[in-house]
């Protein structure tokens, strides 16, 4: 991402170009814990990261008024240390200024995260999914290496009905750039040497066993979402879509035009 945005705003393109991670939009901590309260039988739900947790209005007040150039637009930050690790949104005042008056809007928009770009599925859809899934799970039982089968399908019905919601913000992308691992397994073990990365440089860092169960939180996604972003996010519209396939080694062993 940050090369991507170097390459845009340099030479010989120069234009104003604008990160922003899908991150910066989590609910402020209170409205989180209230979500996690208010729906306590869904685990999918009892931390951020998932449809959901996600203020949508603000994302789309935000990306509106980039569209209109409009001046002295704050770009919203999230604190994933606040609270002990649970995260809270900054105050405004932290927040960043864009298209300060007497300075060249922003023409580009690089909108970065987990679950951009996922599309919402229909309720038979999920429901099909889900019992596959759990079908596989009962079949195999320990040897089992999704999650969506062990979950109630009322809570996964719960996130796919908010992810709708996001479709306010995926319609408007001019283009999607999709990073896709070759296996999505492959997520467990970069999140383990992420966390072995950051115990090494700040003594501080998740044990395996708490990073198995926090990717276990996001894999019910990869399970309902990763064929919709494979074959393209776009419908009939082709031509917008970069899918790169990653390998182990997060190497790009094959680039797709969709």
């Amino acid at each position: 991402v940050t090369t991507l945005s170097k390459t845009l705003s340099s030479p010989p393109h120069s234009l104003p170009t604008v990160v922003l991670s899908i991150d910066d939009l989590y609910l402020p901590h209170s409205e989180q814990e209230a979500l996690a309260r208010s729906h306590s039988t869904n685990p999918l739900v009892q931390h951020r990261g998932q449809p959901s947790t996600h203020d949508i209005k603000l994302g789309v007040q935000l990306f509106e008024a980039l569209a209109k150039s409009e001046t002295n637009i704050t770009l919203p930050s999230y604190d994933k240390s606040a609270f002990s690790g649970s995260g809270d949104r900054r105050p405004e005042s932290e927040w960043e200024t864009v298209n300060a008056e007497g300075k060249p809007p922003v023409e580009v928009v690089v909108f970065e995260g987990w679950c951009v770009g996922f599309r919402p599925l229909s309720d038979a859809e999920v429901e099909r999914k889900w019992r596959a899934a759990k079908a596989e799970y009962e079949r195999k039982s320990d040897k089992y290496l999704g999650q969506l089968g062990k979950l109630h399908l009322e809570s996964v019905m719960f996130v796919n009905g908010k992810l709708r919601e996001y479709d306010a913000l995926t319609d408007r992308f001019g283009a999607f750039m999709h990073i896709d691992a070759e296996d999505t397994q492959y997520v467990y073990a970069w999140r383990l040497e992420q966390e072995a990365a950051l115990r090494a440089a700040k003594g501080t860092g998740m044990t395996e066993e708490q990073v198995v169960k926090f990717v276990n939180g996001y894999y019910p996604a990869y399970e309902l979402y990763t064929d919709t972003l494979r074959s393209g996010i776009f419908g009939d519209e082709k031509g917008k879509q970069l899918r790169l396939v990653v390998g182990r080694d997060r190497k790009v062993k094959q680039v797709v035009k969709i």
